[in-house]
């Protein structure tokens, strides 16, 4: 018997959720792992116990919908310049790591100033 789009949904979110676990694991210099939709809207997310979010809801919620048109719109240059592979945002309070994977993008909050944001990227990369 196969599974109906709501049970396969349910199924695509637990697995979200479970390799943002992963991905919180990884380093206590991760402050959020997130996947958000093509569209902008959190499919799931986890904060780092203890810290406190940067963004209110609102800001966060535009924050990932400029986050996933970027995306977006970087995918139409694929032809040119080959497949995304993930995009670095550093700010002054965090560093933002995007890594897509077809139609979502895991958005991962670290503190700034991480050491060794490559080999994070890469561990992140795996994870996905």
């Amino acid at each position: 018997m196969s599974k109906t789009p709501e049970e396969k949904w349910k199924e695509s979110i637990i697995s979200y959720r479970k390799n943002c676990q992963n991905i919180i694991a990884i380093s206590k210099s991760i402050r959020y792992a997130g996947v958000i939709n093509e569209y902008g809207r959190t499919l799931t997310g986890i904060i780092q116990p203890g810290i406190k979010p940067i963004l209110k809801p609102e800001d966060a919620k535009n924050e990932f919908f400029i986050v996933s048109n970027l995306i977006t719109l970087r995918h139409v240059q694929s032809k040119a310049f080959g497949s995304l592979d993930h995009i670095v945002l550093q700010h002054k309070k965090a560093t933002i790591v995007c890594v897509p994977d077809g139609n979502i993008v895991y958005y991962v909050s670290l503190n700034p100033g991480t050491t060794s944001l490559e080999g994070i990227i890469k561990k992140i990369k795996s994870v996905v």
